[in-house]
């Protein structure tokens, strides 16, 4: 299918009724047309990868041809350039989480955008970075333990930021990073620990949330151990 009939697919699998709801979970649903998850992700299973698709895809601008754009687009064909034309275009928390965790955790320079876009001032863009740290913490086998710690002390320098989606990322970041084996969830609590005590209220409800998973994680024993 070309874009034209992929975005009519789209068209008759939306449930405007749903967008209510979307809306109520702080989703920007101005372009969007309601398609759920699961019919997005069978939708580019049979589309396949489709590295100009995906483009034209997300040209168009709909909220649910970009989160499929980036389920079909092929991550060795993405450059810096795009990454940053998309995620500067980010307008919401999901079309931000799909785009990183379908797409964007996958690319080569993604351990290197995660720190860049860290110390970036938009909402969106800042979240982006710490999905990436996340969605590595959580897929990526091979990383060595140094590239987590690393990511720790990006975390503790931006602890302090009060926005309600870049501290969710942060929190996501930091709780992955500690679920992945046994030293790095020591080196994670030892962070929460100290994140807890901070006077930043962002700080210490990061800490705190994060802390409460992570030892009930490490005592339970369920810690993976991806390194």
């Amino acid at each position: 299918m070309d874009t034209p009939e992929v975005v009519e697919r789209l068209r008759s699998l939306a449930n405007p009724a749903a967008l209510d709801g979307m809306s109520r979970y702080g989703i920007t649903v101005d372009r969007a047309l309601g398609v759920s998850m699961p019919k997005l992700r069978a939708l580019a299973k049979g589309l396949g990868k489709n590295h100009e698709l995906a483009l034209s895809l997300w040209d168009t601008g709909i909220h649910d041809a970009r989160i499929l754009a980036s389920l079909v687009d092929a991550p060795a064909a993405v450059t810096e350039e795009q990454m940053e034309r998309w995620v500067q275009a980010f307008d919401s928390w999901d079309v931000c989480d799909q785009c990183v965790m379908n797409l964007f955790a996958r690319v080569s320079c993604a351990e290197r955008k995660a720190h860049e876009w860290s110390v970036r001032p938009e909402e969106y863009v800042k979240r982006a970075g710490f999905v990436v740290m996340a969605r590595l913490a959580s897929s990526d086998r091979k990383a060595p333990d140094s590239v987590f710690l690393r990511f720790l002390e990006v975390i503790e320098r931006e602890s302090c930021d009060d926005r309600n989606y870049v501290k969710k990322g942060i929190n996501w970041a930091l709780r992955e990073i500690g679920a992945r084996n046994p030293p790095l969830n020591a080196a994670a609590c030892r962070l929460a620990s100290s994140l807890a005590a901070s006077p930043s209220s962002s700080a210490r409800w990061m800490g705190r949330d994060a802390l409460k998973e992570m030892e009930a994680k490490a005592s339970g024993g369920r810690l993976r151990d991806l390194g």
